[in-house]
């Protein structure tokens, strides 16, 4: 089974979130807790159910991540634009991705 993180868009500002281990939704990917068995990844799937209910976040999925060289790295190009930001010069504040990171 492949490894899962659990990922989402805060409701207030639209960013995309991830599950940390203390139960927060955090805008760092590394950061993120990683399922490994089948309960773990249900146990996500719950959580991002009772988050969603509540309003806080939407566009709820558990997605296939891989551990590259001690990072987390999701398997689905969206998911790693996601996770790095913008692949071009987008805005002031917002730096281009690393074309690394989203390489396939």
């Amino acid at each position: 089974m492949a490894e899962k993180v659990l990922t989402a868009n805060r409701l207030t500002d639209g960013i995309a979130v991830w599950l940390d281990a203390s139960g927060a939704w955090n805008e760092a990917l590394q950061s993120a807790l990683v399922a490994r068995h089948a309960e773990a990844v249900a146990a996500l799937e719950e959580i991002g159910k009772r988050d969603f209910s509540a309003n806080l976040v939407v566009d709820v999925n558990v997605v296939d991540v891989e551990e590259v060289s001690g990072l987390i790295r999701p398997l689905r190009l969206r998911e790693r634009i996601r996770a790095a930001g913008p692949t071009m010069d987008y805005a002031p504040g917002y730096k281009p991705a690393d074309p690394a990171f989203i390489a396939a």
